[in-house]
């Protein structure tokens, strides 16, 4: 649910369960602003992505892997690696 770009807030409501707390969420994070409303510069960037590509981008961070070297389970929001 909520998937595709333009949809950060959505989706992370959907994940925590609570619009109030995903606001919280992303403004700790530097992605929205303080009016709960408007996305920082980082943040229109995370929202113009879509859940996969945010999962990679994660991944990606935490291993210094390039992205394409992950593949996407959307029914579980994870990634593995699939190139050795």
């Amino acid at each position: 649910m909520f998937m595709g770009r333009g949809q950060l807030l959505e989706r992370l409501t959907a994940q925590v369960g609570d619009r109030k707390k995903a606001i919280a969420i992303l403004q700790s994070r530097g992605h929205l602003e303080a009016d709960g409303k408007t996305y920082t510069a980082e943040g229109m960037k995370r929202n113009k992505i879509t859940a996969q590509e945010r999962a990679k981008d994660r991944a990606a961070k935490q291993t210094g892997r390039p992205t394409k070297d992950f593949s996407y389970n959307p029914k579980t929001n994870a990634t593995r690696v699939v190139k050795y």
